[in-house]
């Protein structure tokens, strides 16, 4: 993946502020511990939950049940936001990700994914892939479809002295 196009808009930030660099805010993307997606309802309803992520190749990769809301809704639509951040207002980069989420079901790929949720979450997140999905537990009874969204547009929101919001497009 090529580094994304970064701009600073002046109206959201101090006079001094300038881009962050994407180099600074992908380690911010792939260690993000809590992300919250937002998808939406079929009568236009948000929906906004909180989910574990892992950062692979460009993307981010999350879960859910075939039947839960947010795989609901995004049988209906696929666009979401996917947000992070430090809930305090004079320290960190909080950040917005913007794309479709495309199912994966290609086994070696959902094999080095699993891989990387133990590596991120240790052994209670455990995966292993099962006909395109991810099954979990000793009987492997639990599955979840694993979903992938490559950036369109990602927002970071510099908080401290010198806060900024810069925008990376894809």
């Amino acid at each position: 993946m090529s580094a994304p196009t970064a701009e600073i808009d002046i109206r959201f930030g101090s006079p001094e502020a300038t881009a962050t660099p994407w180099a600074t805010a992908e380690p911010v993307v792939a260690a993000a511990e809590l992300w919250w997606i937002t998808t939406v309802r079929a009568d236009g309803r948000p929906h906004v939950t909180p989910l574990l992520a892992v950062w692979d190749d460009g993307a981010l990769h999350f879960t859910t049940g075939p039947e839960e809301q947010k795989a609901v809704n995004l049988r209906a639509n696929d666009q979401v936001a996917l947000t992070t951040g430090v809930n305090t207002q004079e320290d960190g980069l909080d950040v917005v990700v913007h794309g479709r989420a495309v199912r994966v079901t290609d086994e070696a790929r959902l094999q080095r994914l699993a891989d990387a949720w133990v590596a991120k979450y240790g052994e209670a997140w455990r995966f292993t892939p099962v006909d395109g999905s991810f099954a979990h537990g000793d009987e492997l009874e639990v599955i979840a479809h694993v979903l992938a969204v490559a950036p369109t547009e990602v927002f970071g929101f510099g908080k401290g002295e010198v806060f900024s919001q810069t925008r990376w497009r894809f």
